[in-house]
């Protein structure tokens, strides 16, 4: 496993390195909002494109969820368990086993910030220790929203008289359980969990906990 995780590691940092994401903005002719909610809105850019068989320029319509992203919590305790809840989602028609997570909604608070006031009015925890798994885009041709997510370990139980938050709606009937890492990763690979940032934060923590996180980034809001 350690000859395999080197041999990975050289060939990312080597000639495999030039396949990686890329920020990019193509010319925006005019752009314009549908519709707007308390968490997210719906626009139309007008987008300057290649035209057809590479010849030429032409505009096309791109419609897409504005969406100030999120960030959710992979909590692990001492025991190698990881904290998952089950909530109501009803676009999806499905009560759904999910890490904490929040919207980034909050005006100048950045993703760790977010999951941190998450972990505690979620899950009534504190993290000493928090490191960043990968970010990712739940949804690239329908909505700019980008979900961050985070390794937090060395937790602590936060007093109730501390937590400053009211649960309302979907969050009244939140269920929560202490699943093994490993059974986590079984669940999804038996297709029982189905929320995105559930399966890929389920699945990287598993990766980096081969070598006992050591490889992992530091979080911070830099």
């Amino acid at each position: 496993m350690a000859d395999q995780t080197r041999r990975i590691e050289n060939e990312t940092s080597g000639a495999y390195a030039r396949v990686a994401d890329a920020p990019e903005s193509w010319p925006v002719e005019r752009s314009e909002e549908r519709y707007r909610g308390p968490k997210c809105g719906m626009r139309t850019d007008w987008v300057e494109m290649p035209g057809a068989g590479g010849e030429g320029r032409t505009v096309a319509a791109r419609d897409y969820m504005d969406h100030p992203g999120a960030a959710a919590i992979v909590a692990l305790d001492d025991q190698g368990r990881v904290l998952l809840q089950r909530q109501y989602r009803h676009p999806t028609g499905h009560t759904l086993w999910e890490l904490p997570a929040g919207v980034l909604d909050a005006e100048g608070e950045g993703p760790l910030a977010t999951a941190r006031r998450e972990l505690v009015e979620e899950a009534g925890l504190r993290a000493a220790t928090w490191h960043r798994l990968p970010a990712f885009f739940p949804s690239t041709g329908f909505s700019n929203e980008r979900i961050h997510i985070f390794l937090a370990r060395d937790l602590s139980e936060v007093p109730e008289e501390e937590i400053d938050f009211v649960r309302e709606h979907e969050e009244t009937d939140l269920a929560s359980e202490w699943l093994p890492l490993e059974e986590a990763v079984r669940a999804v690979l038996a297709d029982r969990l189905h929320n995105g940032a559930t399966l890929i934060g389920v699945l990287a923590a598993h990766a980096a906990s081969g070598d006992g996180f050591a490889a992992l980034p530091e979080a911070s809001d830099d």
